[in-house]
């Protein structure tokens, strides 16, 4: 397990290759974001970095794409759990925690797989608790979004696109957890 503490030089801190704030990563947007484009040019973000020093390297353009689209800066910090060998053949796994414009902070999981017919897949998870009920959430922030039903009996499911889910997960009597995933192509 490699612990990254995500500290950049000024001259290092990326910008966003699209407009994108950490908020962004775990916040409801009345249309989902998706990762259509190439990551944009420029010197590797920390999390990219820190991937390539522990051996995986056929995912850096994405993983600096996901990474930098989330919002991730030298405010956030996060934690590799790759494989003792081969790392740059199995699954790159990856836990951040990014704080948001809203106060607190999102969970991030990415998860990024090489050898893939994109090259390097990935798909993220981005967990957010939100001091709402899930109903009322689902209107003033995700009203634009399709609800496709519930998992079970508890989690609203709302249809983001193609290759975006947003679930809605009630916490305690009033609060909301959001959890956006997405399949990054």
């Amino acid at each position: 397990m490699t612990l990254l503490a995500l500290t950049l030089p000024p001259a290092m801190a990326q910008k966003p290759s699209r407009p994108a704030t950490a908020a962004s990563a775990a916040a409801p947007q009345a249309v989902p974001q998706t990762f259509t484009q190439t990551a944009g040019a420029g010197t590797p973000n920390a999390v990219t970095l820190a991937a390539a020093q522990q051996g995986v390297l056929s995912c850096s353009s994405r993983i600096n794409q996901v990474v930098t689209a989330l919002g991730v800066t030298e405010s956030s910090g996060g934690t590799w759990l790759l494989p003792p060998t081969q790392q740059d053949q199995r699954l790159a796994p990856l836990a951040l925690e990014v704080p948001t414009t809203l106060g607190g902070s999102a969970y991030i999981s990415a998860t990024f797989a090489p050898n893939q017919a994109n090259g390097c897949g990935a798909s993220y998870d981005a967990v957010f608790y939100w001091p709402k009920n899930c109903d009322e959430l689902a209107k003033q922030s995700y009203g634009g979004l399709k609800t496709l039903g519930r998992l079970k009996n508890d989690i609203a499911m709302l249809d983001g696109g193609a290759n975006i889910r947003i679930f809605l997960m009630p916490a305690g009597n009033t609060g909301c957890v959001s959890i956006k995933r997405e399949l990054v192509f």
